[in-house]
């Protein structure tokens, strides 16, 4: 949750750069449905029905990630997708090797006031033999912090990637004009 506080915060700072914000309805995306898609399942497997067989929660958040490279895929020639990839492919990767679930560090969990209740699916987990881990959960935002939350390096490329689309697309003062052209689709 606090990496969509962090969106949005983007997305505000585009009105202070002297951005405009409308420009991001005339992004030329592709198959938006793919990326529509695996958001959608998202919430399902993790908020909605995180309780039942691990096997269609693991088979559908890997499928997820499927989607969402796809519709990445289909749009890279627009700014900041390529670096949205990136740190999307990192968090796929991390997921896939580990069995459909993101690696956690202990520590960072602990300092979590939550916990999962033992049988519903959690996207982010504590395992016992971790893969990849450095490409996991490692990393949390401070106890004290409303949302508190774990997070990987995989998120910070994702939050780059989205700062430097909304950016170039928003026409903002941060971007150097020699970077502003038109999105080719």
């Amino acid at each position: 949750m606090i990496i969509a506080l962090v969106y949005l915060a983007v997305l505000a700072s585009v009105p202070l750069a002297r951005g405009r914000l409308g420009a991001l309805a005339d992004l030329p995306l592709r198959r938006p449905w793919l990326a529509l898609v695996a958001i959608a399942i998202q919430i399902v497997v993790i908020s909605l029905l995180p309780g039942g067989d691990k096997a269609f929660h693991t088979t559908f958040h890997i499928l997820s990630y499927v989607l969402l490279g796809a519709f990445a895929w289909s749009n890279r020639r627009i700014a900041g997708l390529p670096v949205i990839a990136v740190g999307g492919l990192s968090n796929f990767v991390a997921i896939a090797a580990n069995g459909g679930v993101m690696p956690a560090d202990a520590d960072a969990i602990a300092s979590l006031a939550h916990t999962t209740a033992k049988g519903e699916f959690a996207n982010s987990q504590i395992l016992e033999h971790p893969k990849l881990l450095f490409l996991g959960d490692v990393f949390a935002t401070p106890a004290s912090w409303p949302l508190h939350n774990v997070f990987s390096i995989g998120d910070m490329i994702l939050v780059a990637g989205v700062a430097v689309l909304v950016h170039v697309a928003c026409g903002t003062r941060l971007v150097p004009r020699r970077f502003l052209r038109p999105a080719v689709a």
